[in-house]
């Protein structure tokens, strides 16, 4: 299943940057355990239903899970050898902005070890080194 945005307004946008710490979204709101990024990347909508496949695979349905990033930001490619000018490239990907800091998932009504493992098999998805965090406390992984 494509995660992608209904309708946008623009076709082609300007790449955002993710250098920099996170503004909003840096505490858990929903579940007991997150997913913190440690380092800002752009996460495509296939990282994101990859770790999410992994996750409740992992839990066996058991739980919920929230997903807090989306994929907003287009991005855009020029096909291989192609001189420059002729404009911007066709739409390729759409990605997330993550900055350090941010919560990306979060999960409630699972134990802590099955939500550490099941976190454990989405880090191996995702781009970006990440911080298993707890509502009370939070705890290096």
């Amino acid at each position: 299943m494509a995660v992608i945005p209904k309708r946008t307004k623009h076709r082609c946008v300007h790449r955002l940057p993710y250098d920099g710490k996170a503004k909003g979204n840096t505490e858990l709101h929903f579940g007991t355990y997150g997913l913190m990024a440690m380092e800002g990347a752009w996460i495509t909508d296939r990282q994101i239903e990859a770790a999410r496949v992994a996750m409740t695979r992992y839990m066996k349905r058991g739980g919920k899970i929230w997903i807090n990033i989306f994929p907003h930001l287009s991005l855009t490619k020029k096909p291989l050898e192609t001189r420059q000018g002729k404009g911007k490239g066709s739409h390729d990907a759409w990605v997330a902005v993550v900055k350090e800091g941010k919560i990306m998932f979060e999960i409630a009504e699972v134990e802590e070890a099955v939500a550490r493992e099941a976190f454990r098999l989405a880090m191996h998805k995702l781009p970006v080194k990440c911080k298993f965090v707890m509502k009370d406390g939070e705890s290096n992984d």
